[in-house]
């Protein structure tokens, strides 16, 4: 299994994102990875092979990477050998996204968008979602959520951002779990509940093929 957090308000993301998926180790990985929003700048992504250690390290605790807004992940590798360039988040232009869960039907969909000229950088599965929500990006984050995972078939939940989106960190899954907290001014996303406990009781369990 892999492990999803997601993280929106007025504090620093990176610190929480790390702290949630420290409770979700259980759950088996094999690497690690951040994206993190800071107000309107670019998305940085910070990937790390290993233990969840070796991401604390490369980022300071996240304090090397500023931001209120972010999503995490810890993977345990199905497509393509664990590494940096395989770990979760990946990126598809306008879109980053973590994943957890199998796409079936990814070499389809991977042969299709090669077919117009879009290019890849990891064995992933993963990947592909991202670069066909970009490919189906029209402006409109729910709408194009909403397009995309009409062709993706198999078990699924997806952590989204959208880079003309600041400040707003989507959510959809089929069949994998997936929660939301609402806290004080603040949001998260979860695989389980234990990631976010020590910031909110206030938890939603999202419904399948929910956005």
């Amino acid at each position: 299994m892999c492990g999803i957090v997601g993280y929106v308000g007025s504090q620093q993301a990176a610190p929480i994102l790390l702290d949630g998926l420290s409770k979700l180790e259980y759950r088996g990985y094999d690497s690690a990875g951040l994206a993190v929003r800071n107000g309107t700048e670019e998305t940085e992504v910070i990937k790390a092979k290993g233990r969840l250690k070796v991401l604390f390290e490369k980022t300071n605790g996240g304090a090397a990477v500023p931001g209120t807004c972010g999503i995490g992940h810890t993977r345990w590798a199905t497509h393509g050998e664990p590494s940096d360039v395989n770990s979760h988040p990946h990126s598809g232009g306008r879109v980053t996204i973590v994943h957890n869960g199998i796409i079936e039907n990814y070499k389809e969909l991977k042969n299709y968008l090669l077919s117009k000229g879009v290019t890849f950088d990891s064995d992933t599965d993963t990947e592909v979602a991202a670069k066909l929500l970009d490919y189906n990006y029209n402006g409109s984050p729910l709408d194009t959520i909403a397009e995309t995972i009409r062709d993706l078939e198999g078990s699924y939940a997806l952590g989204i951002l959208f880079a003309d989106h600041p400040g707003e960190v989507y959510a959809v899954r089929r069949e994998s779990p997936l929660i939301v907290g609402l806290g004080k001014g603040e949001s998260f996303i979860a695989s389980d509940v234990p990631a976010i406990l020590k910031y909110t009781r206030n938890v939603y369990y999202i419904g399948n093929m929910e956005m």
